[in-house]
């Protein structure tokens, strides 16, 4: 059933579907491609602890062990990768046909989380990579997969994508490109990950083709069952521990997994993690990731892992193999 919203898939390898672009002018020593991909959860709670300027609400703290881990990224991604762009797939802005990039220049506006308004109502303000979301849509199509662009500057962007860019760089200096998540395998059984390895395709030869040097981010948290009650005080953290042993389990697995490297196994771990903990990678951002970096030969470094109204989520990057940094 899901097939029908999307045209046949191209060989995801190959000559490029597209007329060559001439990159900009670099430095001899600069290296451009995609230079890491990071899975980068995005619960609202994290922000709202944080208490930045552009979010309502204010907390008292909380989820250090995350936010810490995300200062490490940040850092690394500021002064070890020094990205042209960050390229962000988010599970919440979902679109029922296709994928759609945002292509707006200057998103500006309130992003509310609609279980926890009373957490996140966060005023964004940033700038698009305009000429690379358009480099993505038009690889995307030309290996089979219904893309859009997405040009209305009244769309409000989903708090998964604000969450995460936030998370990873919340100077917001750095361009971004924003991309949908299509919501079929939520619906149809038939359904799998197998696009998402040619959307990371499409993005992979994009941003090759237009010289850039990108950060990849994975929106994505991992175990995904949660409480349906919160504390009076939601940065109580005492009541703050797995949903259950089964789910943490699960995460450990993975991360060990994750830890151990390469990332060729995950191809098959990735849908049954998802399978036994309803994790939120169904939505294919990590898949997404680690496809557009050619399934990398290396161990992923987990800066962090903590659980959020009982779900697991975990920092983690990857560098491409000759790239580590100590």
């Amino acid at each position: 059933m899901s097939k029908v919203f999307r045209v046949p898939v191209a060989p995801a390898r190959g000559g490029a579907t597209t007329a060559p672009r001439t990159p900009p002018p670099t430095t001899a020593t600069r290296r451009c491609g995609i230079v890491a991909g990071c899975l980068s959860p995005h619960p609202p709670h994290l922000i709202y602890a944080e208490n930045p300027p552009q979010n309502e609400p204010r907390s008292t703290g909380g989820w250090e062990t995350l936010r810490w881990a995300y200062e490490r990224l940040r850092t690394r991604i500021r002064e070890v990768h020094k990205p042209d762009v960050l390229i962000v797939h988010a599970p919440h802005w979902i679109t029922m046909v296709g994928h759609h990039v945002n292509c707006v220049p200057n998103p500006r506006g309130t992003s509310v989380e609609p279980i926890f308004p009373h957490l996140f109502r966060y005023h964004y303000d940033f700038r698009t990579d305009v000429e690379l979301g358009e480099a993505i849509a038009e690889e995307a199509n030309g290996l089979g997969l219904v893309t859009r662009t997405l040009h209305d500057p009244r769309v409000r962007v989903d708090y998964a994508t604000i969450g995460a860019l936030h998370l990873a760089n919340p100077a917001w200096d750095i361009p971004v490109v924003s991309l949908s998540a299509n919501n079929n395998p939520y619906f149809y059984s038939d359904a799998s990950l197998e696009e998402m390895e040619v959307l990371g395709e499409a993005t992979r030869r994009a941003v090759e083709a237009t010289g850039r040097r990108a950060v990849l981010l994975a929106s994505n948290s991992l175990s995904h069952l949660h409480w349906h009650e919160e504390p009076e005080l939601p940065e109580d953290m005492e009541r703050e521990h797995p949903y259950n042993n089964h789910q943490y389990r699960w995460d450990m697995k993975l991360l060990e997994a994750i830890r151990r490297g390469p990332t060729a196994p995950l191809r098959e771990l990735i849908p049954e993690h998802i399978e036994a903990t309803a994790s939120e990678t169904k939505a294919g951002s990590l898949t997404w990731m680690l496809a557009a970096m050619g399934w990398p030969k290396v161990a992923g470094d987990v800066l962090g892992y903590g659980t959020i109204i009982g779900t697991g989520n975990a920092v983690v990057e990857w560098v491409p193999e000759g790239d580590h940094h100590g």
